[in-house]
């Protein structure tokens, strides 16, 4: 239906049954009187009454010039009829009329001649009170000036939701000029929005009458279909004075800008979450793959829909990557994928731990050659496989609605590790450069955790090496005593290498017992281990005394770097059935015996090695057939939420259970002694008295 075409309610049509009276001539009072040739009045109509306060009993068969018109005037008035009854022309104007109380008004006059069948001639005079009259012309004449020029977008519709009029300002907000809104119902024009819930909320208005105010609607315009605009809507019901209902009215105002200003607001509340976030969940292990998969978690959902962590071989493999060159390939080892719901998008990803070597046409190689962020906000089909690993992945991104793609460097102390990959598929709005400072914050804060993590896993490998290296002797099994032991490195990379153990064969069938604990941590306690357990091995083949053992590796220690260790040093005599036992700041050991409670030996602590000018004591301790000797590190019984007496008598609560082998006995204590997270190195060496033949 066209402009044209629209009527409004109630208006009469050909063929039509009559519809309601409009109320504008009740407000205006329009009066009618005819007039014969004579100028008698012949008609005199009620609001003729209401206008000159004359009755028509009054009013009719008098000459209206006497009733109305005061002696100034009356000439003038005989001449105007004479005029209009003449020459039949209408007169139009303001007249000052004699109201019956005496009072003198000006009304608004339009005049006519009018001829009956018979030729006869009258006058037709329609009047309303000129103040009345001027009143509606300005509250009309300011209505419509208000309205075409208001900046708030104002609209009327009838009761069928069409548009029956809108001024420039909604025109203007809505993008749509009046033509495209008259006649046309609100899904026919505002097909862009959701006119479902508009609909809704007009025909609640036109139902109830209640006013609603101060909707908020946000959505895109046609002709500009990538903002996102906001607007503040309000709904009149429109009616007469009888009460009928006539329509409704809106009115729009835009508040884009505000609402811009309130998202970004909220937008950086919300990255300062994140950042927040990020500096609680990320780093929190010195692990190369778990840091990746927190920060692929932070970032998801507040950021992307799906991140991508990839880090470069050679920073694994303990290289430096200085020589990366553009033009040329880069290798990435995946190492965390994460998505905010489940995507076919994940599909294109690499794999968790897989290898992938990329061209230099590919964005996450360009990211890291050039070590900048790489933003295409819009991705297009071209993009698609220089983002994709192949062919089959650029297709699944493609099928999933991939519209925007972020890579930012992971880069730790000037050197690039990798990068991080973001991508928007369900959220519809594209990265811009805001996105990425925030993922290049993100990413620097994880590179460098990456970066200690993968110097800690480098040193830990290191430690680990050496300390297997200088270990690498198997204790020999001796004639006399049952052997077993065992080892736990400590979980954190910097804390590897302290500990140590051993079974010494000494002369006439002899065994030394050896347990210490380097303090210290890394590499160098690794390397001061090996220098004791060394020193030790070749002190024992002197088949010196404990305490004499003890004073030359405090000699030694002295000169090492860390200097400290402590010690614990004890040789059976299986001819004598006695163990002399001495100790250097060590925990002591336990005795199991087949007959008693196992029991803490009360041994002379004695001072750590390193400390010097000290004297050693040794003890002589009588065992026999089946009798234990425990010897432990403190890596064994020290936590950090326990005190230790209360962890030695738990070790001697396990130690009185039911004997099984002494390898089981091992994995026992281990297991329930140790947790996976502990930060210390254990020895733990179990030594069971057999018989000896002489």
């Amino acid at each position: 239906m066209g402009a044209t075409d629209a009527f409004p309610e109630g208006a009469a049509r050909v063929g039509a049954a009559p519809g309601q009276p409009g109320g504008l001539l009740d407000l205006l009072g329009v009066a009618a009187v005819m007039l014969d040739a004579d100028g008698r009045i012949t008609l005199w109509s009620p609001q003729a009454e209401a206008l000159f306060g004359w009755s028509a009993q009054e009013a009719l068969g008098r000459p209206a010039a006497q009733l109305l018109v005061g002696p100034d005037h009356f000439d003038l008035v005989l001449n105007l009829f004479t005029e209009v009854m003449a020459g039949g022309e209408s007169w139009a104007g303001v007249f000052p009329v004699q109201h019956k109380d005496g009072s003198t008004r000006l009304v608004e006059f339009r005049n006519m001649r009018l001829l009956d069948e018979r030729g006869e001639s009258y006058a037709l005079g329609i009047a309303t009170d000129q103040a009345v009259l001027r009143r509606v012309e300005r509250d009309l004449a300011l209505s419509v000036r208000l309205v075409a020029q208001s900046p708030i977008g104002l609209a009327v519709l009838d009761t069928s939701l069409r548009f029956v009029m809108v001024n420039p300002a909604l025109e203007r907000i809505n993008e749509l000029p009046a033509d495209q809104h008259i006649g046309h119902d609100v899904r026919e024009a505002l097909s862009f929005l959701n006119t479902d819930t508009i609909v809704a909320g007009m025909r609640e208005v036109l139902d109830t009458g209640r006013p609603m105010l101060d909707q908020f609607t946000v959505g895109r315009t046609a002709s500009d279909p990538h903002a996102e605009k906001a607007w503040s809507v309000s709904y009149y019901r429109l009616e007469d004075a009888h009460g009928r209902v006539l329509g409704l009215a809106t009115s729009v105002v835009d508040v884009t800008e505000q609402h811009r200003a309130a998202t970004e607001a909220a937008r950086a509340r919300r990255r300062l979450a994140v950042i927040a976030d990020a500096s609680a969940t990320v780093g929190t292990t010195l692990d190369v793959d778990q840091t990746a998969h927190e920060l692929a978690d932070v970032i998801v959902p507040e950021l992307a829909d799906m991140a991508a962590v990839d880090v470069l071989d050679a920073v694994l493999d303990g290289r430096r990557p200085t020589s990366l060159s553009r033009g040329g390939p880069a290798r990435f080892r995946a190492l965390a994928v994460s998505t905010a719901y489940n995507t076919e998008a994940v599909r294109a990803a690499d794999p968790t731990g897989q290898i992938a070597s990329y061209e230099a046409d590919r964005l996450i190689t360009r990211c890291v050659t050039e070590a900048r962020p790489v933003l295409v906000a819009q991705v297009g089909e071209e993009d698609l496989p220089h983002i994709a690993a192949d062919p089959q992945g650029a297709a699944v991104l493609n099928k999933a609605g991939l519209h925007s793609y972020l890579a930012v460097p992971l880069i730790a102390r000037g050197e690039v590790l990798g990068a991080l990959s973001l991508y928007r598929v369900r959220n519809q709005e594209p990265f811009d450069e805001d996105d990425a400072v925030l993922a290049v914050e993100l990413a620097a804060r994880a590179a460098v955790c990456i970066d200690n993590a993968r110097s800690y896993q480098s040193e830990r490998r290191t430690a680990l090496t050496l300390q297997r290296h200088l270990m690498n002797h198997r204790p020999p099994q001796p004639t006399a005593m049952e052997i077993a032991y065992r080892y736990q490195p400590a979980q954190a990379a910097s804390e590897v290498g302290g500990d140590w153990f051993d079974a010494i064969p000494v002369a006439g069938d002899k065994t030394a017992l050896v347990v210490g604990d380097v303090m210290g941590s890394g590499i160098n306690a690794a390397a001061t281990m090996g220098q004791l357990r060394t020193t030790a091995r070749a002190l024992a083949d002197l088949d010196l005394d404990p305490d004499e053992v003890l004073r030359h590796l405090d000699h030694i220690a002295g000169g090492l770097d860390p200097a400290f260790a402590t010690c614990l040093y004890a040789v059976y005599d299986p001819h004598s059935r006695v163990c002399r036992v001495a100790v250097a700041g060590h925990l002591p050991p336990v005795v199991v015996r087949p007959d008693r409670p196992p029991e803490l030996l009360d041994l002379p602590t004695g001072a750590p090695l390193g400390v010097g000018g000290v004297p050693f004591e040794q003890t002589t301790v009588p065992l026999r057939e089946g009798d234990q000797l425990v010897l432990y590190t403190d890596g064994l019984i020290e936590t950090r939420d326990q005190p230790i007496d209360a962890r030695l008598d738990t070790l001697l609560e396990l130690l009185s259970e039911p004997q099984q082998d002494l390898d089981g006995l091992c994995d026992r204590l281990l297991a329930s002694l140790r947790d996976e997270h502990d930060h210390d190195d254990v020895a733990l060496l179990i030594a069971r008295v057999q018989a000896h033949k002489e």
